[in-house]
């Protein structure tokens, strides 16, 4: 008679890796990306380079020398924290300000807690965060659009659609250029296209599920439309939520983050309604006329406590 041996998880290997899935992501993020660096130029370019440069450096110095571990440099995840700040920034913010973000996403929100993996708060959300608390003028001048400009520090500045058209109905050309990416904001977050084309990229490979994002979409939706409805001048309309500001870049490529999301489908959705929620109370109801990286972040710290009390059937 055989035996039935008994082996600990995983007991098979689904192909997927580390390295695989932060190639797709940071091939997700590409359309985006470009576009930022169409409408914002050079500024926007020198910002992901110092971005994802600095992020590498202090990942590779913190494990080498500080840590004294083999550095991970190479699985890709710094890259993707460097490419996510820099998509949080505005063009034009100083060089020394983008390595300081990183310095502290790397070295506080993810090193600090031991890597990859065990992170409580998303990296390049913490980064911003910081930044944002830290020099609230630099983080809070957006450029204007100007397509293939070389200007960098001196680009013009001017607000952002929330805070331009907060409360106020949006036109037909307004709408294309929430569409396309042709408004003021964080480089990476101004184009609802490009970011909905890495979604689709990001489900088709299966590396993100629809639980989290949508979950935020829906509900960021219906809470607006009943404000709109109740009174349209004194709140902002659906469509501007959705597609201005940050939202759809904190849901698509930030609220998904693997190590700071619950693990199963009910959680998720029960993460992204709290998000959602939470970004609309601060939009409508607080002074900052953005609040996903503050959702997100609330909500990752959640994240174990959901993972607790919501999950999955048993098998056997």
């Amino acid at each position: 008679m055989d035996k039935l041996i008994i082996s600990p998880a995983p007991h098979i290997h689904g192909g997927d890796s580390i390295e695989k899935n932060m190639r797709g992501v940071i091939i997700a993020m590409m359309p985006a990306l470009l576009v930022g660096f169409y409408f914002f130029g050079m500024g926007a370019l020198i910002v992901t380079l110092v971005s994802v440069g600095s992020c590498v450096l202090f990942e590779y110095l913190i494990q080498r020398f500080l840590l004294k571990i083999k550095p991970t440099i190479t699985d890709g995840s710094a890259i993707v924290t460097g490419v996510l700040l820099a998509m949080n920034l505005p063009s034009n913010i100083p060089v020394w300000m983008v390595m300081l973000g990183a310095l502290f996403a790397i070295g506080v929100a993810k090193m600090s807690f031991g890597g990859l993996g065990n992170n409580p708060f998303n990296p390049a959300l913490a980064g911003r965060v910081f930044l944002l608390i830290s020099f609230p003028v630099a983080m809070t001048s957006w450029p204007e659009p100007a397509p293939l400009t070389t200007a960098y520090l001196d680009a013009q500045t001017g607000a952002t659609a929330l805070s331009s058209l907060k409360g106020g109905e949006v036109d037909i050309p307004r709408i294309m250029n929430l569409l396309i990416g042709k408004m003021g904001g964080s480089l990476g977050e101004v184009s609802a296209i490009a970011i909905l084309l890495g979604l689709l990229y990001l489900l088709a490979k299966k590396i993100i599920s629809w639980h989290i994002p949508v979950s935020i979409l829906v509900t960021v939706a219906l809470f607006t439309s009943i404000l709109h409805l109740s009174n349209p001048e004194e709140f902002a309309s659906p469509l501007l939520h959705l597609l201005g500001g940050g939202l759809l870049l904190g849901a698509v490529f930030m609220a998904t983050d693997y190590a700071t999301s619950p693990m199963n489908p009910r959680g998720m959705v029960v993460f992204g309604v709290g998000i959602g929620i939470i970004t609309v109370v601060i939009r409508e109801f607080g002074a900052y006329p953005e609040g996903v990286s503050f959702a997100i972040l609330i909500m990752n710290a959640f994240t174990p406590l959901i993972n607790n009390y919501i999950k999955p059937k048993r098998f056997g």
